[in-house]
C-alpha cells in the first residue's frame, strides 16, 4: 500500500480504538489488530499500534491517579507479565502470519464469550497471588505474539472484583508494563524499523482524539449499549481472523 493510504487507514482505525480505549479502558491494541490487519501483515500492524497503546495506557494510569498504589496491588501481575511478553516476543518472532491471525482470532472470540456471558467465578483473596501470575503467564504469551492481552486481563479483574475506577487504573497500568518489553523486543529484533516507528508516533494524533471522545463519552452514554456494540464489533473481527488463518493466501 500506498503511504498516504496507510496513513489514512490507520488514523480511522485509530481514532475507533481509541474511542473504545477512552471509554471503557482497554481494547485498543485488540480493535486496532483486528482492523489494521485488513490491509496490513500482522508484524506491521503490531509495530504500529506500540507507541499508542504506550502512550495511551501511561495517559490513562496518571489521569486516573494513585498509582502506586496500583503497583503495589498488582506487582505479581506486572512483572510476570512484564517477563512473559517480552520472551514471547522475541522467542516467536519467526512464526508465520497464519498462525499469529488465528491466535489473535480466538484471543478476540475468547473475550467476547466471557464478556457477553458474565462466567466469570469470584477470586477468593487467598488465591489472588496465583491467579496473578497464572493470569500475567497467559496474558504475557497472547500479548508477545498479538500485543492484545486483553481477555486474560479482562478475565483476572472481573474475577477479583475490580471496581470502575480500580479497573481504569489497572488496565492502564498492566498494559503499558506489557507494552514496554514489547516495544524494546521490536527494537531489538528490528521488526519495528525507522519508518514504522515514525508511523507509530503520527498514530499518537488519532488515538488521543479518540480516546479524549470515548472518556467524554464514559459517563453521558449507556455503558451497556456502547459494550454491546463493541462485543459484536469484536466477535466479527475475530471471526474474520480466523477466516483468514484458513484461508491464508
Amino acid at each position: 500500500m500506498e503511504f498516504w493510504e496507510v496513513l489514512g487507514l490507520g488514523a480511522a482505525t485509530f481514532v475507533l480504538a481509541g474511542a473504545i480505549k477512552g471509554l471503557v479502558g482497554i481494547g485498543l491494541p485488540t480493535a486496532a489488530m483486528g482492523l489494521l490487519t485488513l490491509f496490513l501483515a500482522p508484524r506491521v500492524a503490531i509495530s504500529l499500534i506500540l507507541l499508542p497503546m504506550l502512550l495511551s495506557n501511561l495517559w490513562q494510569l496518571i489521569r486516573e491517579g494513585e498509582v502506586w498504589q496500583a503497583v503495589r496491588r498488582y506487582r505479581i501481575f506486572a512483572v510476570v507479565l512484564f517477563v512473559c511478553v517480552g520472551a514471547t516476543a522475541i522467542l516467536t518472532r519467526e512464526v508465520h502470519d497464519r498462525v499469529l491471525l488465528a491466535v489473535l482470532g480466538a484471543v478476540i472470540l475468547l473475550f467476547v464469550w466471557f464478556s457477553w456471558n458474565g462466567l466469570v467465578p469470584q477470586l477468593r483473596p487467598k488465591f489472588d497471588p496465583a491467579a496473578q501470575a497464572g493470569f500475567a503467564a497467559a496474558a504475557g504469551i497472547l500479548g508477545g505474539l498479538t500485543s492484545g492481552w486483553a481477555a486474560p486481563l479482562a478475565i483476572y479483574l472481573t474475577m477479583s472484583g475490580a471496581g470502575k475506577s480500580d479497573w481504569i487504573r489497572a488496565t492502564g497500568l498492566l498494559i503499558f508494563v506489557g507494552s514496554v518489553p514489547l516495544t524494546l523486543a521490536y527494537l531489538w529484533t528490528g521488526l519495528m524499523t525507522r519508518e514504522l516507528l515514525g508511523l507509530s508516533a503520527l498514530m499518537l494524533i488519532p488515538t488521543f482524539a479518540g480516546f479524549a471522545a470515548g472518556e467524554a463519552l464514559r459517563n453521558r452514554l449507556s455503558v451497556a449499549t456502547f459494550r454491546t456494540v463493541v462485543l459484536i464489533m469484536f466477535a466479527l473481527l475475530g471471526l474474520n481472523l480466523i477466516r483468514r488463518a484458513i484461508w491464508y493466501t
